[in-house]
């Protein structure tokens, strides 16, 4: 039931099928080595960087790189730099790398178990094991861990090539998983009591109704549920199971516990329109953000989410969100509703990340989830189905623009050595042409920004009468301009003078002398190069928070 554990045979893998996790516990990213003028710690990605606290874009991201299933912690106490690993073997085995101060590890324990006690109760060949990864750093670097929890598959003793888990955390999600991997990818259903049995025990279940299994119509269908690992999938030429579901020729249905509790697939039969029925149709009308649910929100291919910040608490609760769920028909395929419970402490960042704060909701706003997270906002705060219809409508036509969040403007903005930027006045200040102007981009509750301030206010008290050379800062978790995406913090950038409207990255050292250096060589020294900001592009090792406290850290990074 807890995290911590070993998987002591993992090193002689025996040739059946486990899975394994590796777990390992969290801890904020180290900052700069002291906050004086005089330190010399150069910046280094995964050691002086904050990740913005943007918990859609973050896991749009890894749903992009297809491991968008997990929240991990990527980062732990120094000296315990390793990851975890999750294993199953059957002929294969699931291997989980786990570390005991692991939040994430201690909500998947239970889960993990009960899949274990599942596939024995069954009498399955895969077995599941664990591993601490803070006492096997050795096995965790040998298989990759990066992160905990880490869930790997090795099958019949492959120790080269073992499969990282992809999909949910409950013990359905990793029991399915482990089916499709080990056994055929749709079960083959004699009889009404099997159908049954896998439509009962599933939220959702697809199954093919064909008088031939080996028609092209069925080799179609068996190629799209190779092709989804989070849904099980049934088969089955029985008149008495045609009977037993209403179909009187072949056909997919794909069942489920919520809304209609079934859709039938009408179109002509191939892969790649089953997909996108499945698609449509999997996931309910509205989804409630949880941690369990985020893989599915995430790990999907609907990239447009429109988000319901609603407290519980609320008089109207029901009736708002029953408006919500009558628009969210029309959008199916198109756009993800999802309601977020304002109220709930896990969900304060993003409320933050959307510029809203508990006393604005209940209130709706939709992101794009590409390349660049876009925002958007509705003219009106009025939440019927009709206003949230016509809002969604809009945004698919290309009628919207962009919300982009920004304070108001200080009275007093100019008054102190760094200025003081918020979204209406960045682009007068940053693209004077006139003026070269150098900007660190904040978050309030980021560490290592709190320990670079005094320097970049000496940093400002030394260019306070210079003529074209501006110090300025911007509390980017409340103001976004479109000219600039930041990603972590603190960011340092240079807008230099000319109507060109250029933007050089800093990369050098986070001195007073570095910041000097690169200032009076017009932004030559200190520069990033180009590997450089990729380098910071696709870290995601450091998305912990300075000055959380542990139990937070340990939480999924929102």
């Amino acid at each position: 039931g807890t995290s911590r554990g070993s998987w002591e045979t993992l090193p002689g893998i025996r040739s059946t099928a486990e899975a394994s996790e590796v777990a390992q516990p969290c801890s904020c990213a180290q900052g700069l080595a002291t906050g004086s003028e005089s330190s010399k710690h150069k910046r280094e990605p995964t050691v002086l960087r904050a990740k913005a606290p943007s918990f859609w874009p973050r896991k749009a991201a890894r749903a992009a790189r297809g491991c968008s299933w997990r929240s991990r912690c990527h980062s732990e106490p120094e000296g315990k730099r390793q990851g975890p690993v999750t294993g199953a073997r059957q002929g294969r085995s699931r291997l989980q790398p786990d570390a005991p101060w692991c939040g994430h590890c201690k909500a998947l324990a239970p889960e993990y178990a009960k899949a274990a006690a599942k596939l024995r109760a069954e009498g399955s060949e895969i077995r599941l094991a664990k591993v601490d990864a803070t006492e096997e750093s050795e096995l965790a670097q040998q298989f990759g861990v990066r992160g905990y929890p880490t869930i790997k598959f090795f099958r019949n003793g492959d120790r080269a090539a073992p499969r990282e888990y992809t999909a949910g955390r409950e013990a359905d999600d990793i029991v399915s998983w482990l089916k499709k991997r080990t056994g055929p990818a749709a079960t083959t259903l004699t009889d009404v009591a099997a159908a049954e049995a896998l439509v009962d025990s599933n939220e959702v279940a697809v199954i093919g109704f064909f008088k031939d299994l080996t028609s092209e119509a069925a080799k179609e269908f068996l190629l799209a549920a190779e092709s989804v690992d989070d849904i099980p999938f049934g088969i089955s030429s029985s008149d008495d199971v045609f009977s037993k579901y209403q179909l009187s020729k072949d056909g997919v249905v794909l069942f489920k516990k919520f809304d209609e509790g079934r859709n039938n697939f009408e179109g002509d039969l191939t892969k790649d329109n089953l997909l996108n029925f499945i698609k449509s149709n999997q996931l309910p009308l509205v989804i409630e953000f949880t941690e369990q649910t985020a893989p599915k929100i995430f790990g999907g291919e609907i990239k447009t989410h429109i988000l319901l910040f609603l407290p519980k608490s609320v008089s109207d609760y029901q009736g708002k969100l029953d408006n919500f769920k009558s628009a969210a028909g029309s959008f199916k395929g198109k756009i993800l509703f999802i309601f977020i419970d304002s109220d709930h402490s896990d969900n304060q960042r993003i409320l933050e990340f959307f510029g809203l704060k508990k006393e604005e909701c209940p209130a709706v706003r939709l992101i794009t989830l590409e390349e660049e997270m876009t925002k958007y906002k509705p003219e009106s705060d009025d939440l019927t189905a009709d206003k949230i219809r016509e809002f969604c409508n809009k945004f698919l036509e290309g009628k919207i623009k962009p919300h982009l969040m920004s304070q108001d403007l200080p009275e007093d903005w100019d008054k102190q050595p760094v200025k003081v930027l918020v979204g209406k006045n960045f682009e007068e200040v940053a693209f004077d042409e006139n003026k070269n102007v150098f900007v660190e981009f904040y978050a309030p509750w980021c560490g290592h920004c709190k320990q670079l301030a005094p320097i970049w206010d000496k940093l400002g008290e030394t260019y306070r009468d210079h003529e074209n050379i501006v110090i300025a800062k911007m509390d980017s978790t409340a103001n976004e301009v479109e000219a600039v995406k930041i990603h972590s913090f603190p960011t340092l950038k240079f807008f230099p003078a000319g109507s060109g409207r250029n933007v050089i990255d800093y990369n050098g050292e986070r001195t007073l002398e570095g910041f000097k250096k690169f200032l009076e060589s017009g932004g030559q020294d200190g520069a990033a190069a180009d590997d450089d900001l990729e380098d910071l592009e696709t870290d995601e090792e450091t998305d912990l928070e300075e000055g959380d406290d542990e139990q937070k850290i340990q939480k999924d990074e929102l």
